[in-house]
């Protein structure tokens, strides 16, 4: 450990009395995950933002740079390994009398889950069955409860990210400004935890923006009209909402990769963005973009068509005759060798306009006339397009941000939710998962805000499909509905919102119905009960 960072725990040590004697003799005996447990109980019982803070703060002050990672994940509700694949039937056949006392390690159960996703070939069933069983047997009470609620999704203690990085912030003694830009740039907090706590702000440097190292995208905020987006920004970049699939292209050279909205590698996939990429005037560059599959006349053909250019096994020259791809930059991060993203964005379109030719440009105006916005977005809608964007022209990009300097601007209500639970159909739909329960993100209490039901919109396909899905995802079911992990999101197309006593959220979507699913997108990625809120101001709820 550097000099610096020693200091820098010393004084985070005795600022939250933690004595640095302590946290030595953790470093040597790893931690225990009951003290994590323990830890997460502790934040669940307070609501308040700073006790949570000091609670987490204390914890990851004490942890080995080795279990940074995994403590961080696990006390976020997830894991370093992504979806473990551990269902609610697999739990069912799990319990075991709890242990009397605690004896697993953290870096134990992070290590299991590694290996369970390891696991494969003629006998992995029972395998990974008897692989998990040996953590639950050793598991206290509070463990195995911990254990179950983090393999299906269902953590809900409100450490939140935010929460997270200001308390990481503290435990290293860094300033939560600095860490939180690395997060950014680092794709999340749990890849900037062990250099952080290893390194102190010296363990920032290797976060910044990397040829081949994907940055979460910048996001947007929805706003009802034009009018609305310029009576904040006063002028603004207006430019076409396409249905498309997000894309972050990085160049160097001759070599080119693209990464999906995920942070996934589908260079593979799309071999007409790398086409694209290669013929600009540049030699390196991190571009923003979507894809989109177009008709003979110009028009986009629907989000599920161009979808298919991403499935696991296809024959790709004939799925490329058939749905050839566009891609369409927006955006600019990086160009030969200089980082473009605190550059305001009307000097990144700028440079853009100047190596993009105008076939993969996005349409673009900078107006500050209402009246010219709002024909460019008639144009847009009339073009088939789902509206336009708004964004302001002196702002950075913000990575991985919902920031309030873009708005998104569609002809009707969209918001992006989380599927709870789904009730079996009657009638011609009996045998299929069919009325789906709605959640909004709780960016303050944590879990989903339930904003009613619906069952309109869905054809034959999507209904025989999400019964699939659901049955996957099953985590209790009573008669007649199916709950289900948190995990699949849905466009929901509405009319507004109104008060509702039915639910505890108090409010409900007024003729909701599906639009798409949104396999592109996670839950965390997903609208907020407050973004619901907002919009039930607006429009005076009825």
């Amino acid at each position: 450990m550097r000099n610096g960072h020693r200091s820098g725990r010393r004084f985070f040590s005795k600022l939250l009395d933690l004595p640095v004697l302590i946290c030595r003799s953790r470093y040597k005996r790893g931690m225990l995950f009951a003290d994590l447990v323990e830890t997460s109980r502790k934040v669940a019982s307070t609501s308040k933002r700073l006790e949570k803070i000091q609670i987490l703060s204390q914890f990851l002050a004490q942890l080995h740079p080795d279990e940074a990672e995994a403590a961080v994940a696990f006390l976020s509700g997830l894991t370093r390994q992504g979806r473990i694949g551990a269902g609610y039937a697999l739990i069912r056949e799990l319990a075991s009398p709890p242990a009397l006392n605690a004896s697993l390690m953290i870096t134990e159960v992070d290590a299991v889950f590694a290996e369970f996703l390891s696991i494969q070939g003629v006998g992995s069933v029972k395998r990974k069955r008897d692989l998990m069983h040996s953590v639950f047997s050793r598991s206290t009470s509070a463990e195995q409860q911990f254990l179950t609620g983090l393999l299906l999704g269902e953590i809900r203690q409100g450490a939140l990210e935010g929460v997270m990085v200001d308390a990481l912030a503290r435990a290293a003694g860094i300033h939560p400004d600095r860490l939180r830009r690395a997060v950014m740039l680092g794709g999340s907090v749990i890849q900037v935890a062990r250099s952080v706590l290893e390194s102190g702000e010296e363990g920032l440097e290797k976060f910044g923006l990397t040829l081949f190292q994907p940055v979460q995208p910048m996001l947007a905020q929805t706003s009802e009209d034009p009018d609305e987006a310029l009576q904040e920004f006063g002028e603004a970049a207006f430019e076409y909402k396409f249905d498309g699939a997000r894309v972050q292209v990085h160049r160097q050279g001759d070599d080119v990769r693209v990464f999906s909205r995920a942070l996934n590698d589908i260079t593979a996939a799309v071999p007409e963005v790398v086409e694209a990429a290669l013929a600009l005037p540049a030699r390196n560059l991190i571009l923003d973009g979507e894809v989109i599959s177009l008709m003979g006349d110009g028009r986009p053909r629907p989000f599920q068509m161009t979808a298919r250019r991403f499935g696991r096994k296809l024959d790709l020259e004939r799925m490329r005759a058939e749905l050839p791809l566009t891609p369409v930059w927006f955006d600019l991060l990086y160009l030969d060798g200089g980082s473009l993203i605190d550059e305001p964005q009307v000097r990144r379109f700028q440079s853009l306009r100047s190596i993009s030719p105008s076939v993969n440009l996005i349409p673009h105006l900078m107006t500050s006339d209402p009246e010219e916005a709002s024909g460019f977005l008639t144009r847009a809608l009339s073009d088939g397009h789902e509206g336009v964007m708004a964004k302001a022209p002196g702002s950075f990009y913000s990575a991985g941000a919902r920031g309030q300097s873009w708005k998104k601007i569609k002809k009707i209500h969209t918001l992006d939710l989380v599927v709870l639970a789904a009730e079996w159909g009657s009638g011609r739909r009996k045998g299929w998962l069919s009325n789906l329960h709605l959640g909004a993100r709780d960016t303050e209490k944590g879990g989903f805000a339930m904003l009613g039901k619906t069952f309109k919109g869905m054809t034959d396909e999507m209904l025989a499909w999400q019964t699939e899905q659901f049955l996957k995802l099953e985590t209790m079911r009573d008669e007649y509905t199916v709950y289900v992990e948190p995990k699949l999101v849905v466009e929901i197309a509405f009319n507004d919102i109104h008060i509702s006593s039915r639910y505890p959220s108090g409010l409900a979507l007024r003729f909701a119905r599906v639009k798409r699913y949104r396999t592109d997108k996670t839950p965390e990625e997903t609208d907020t009960y407050q973004t619901v809120l907002a919009l039930a101001g607006n429009q005076h709820v009825v």
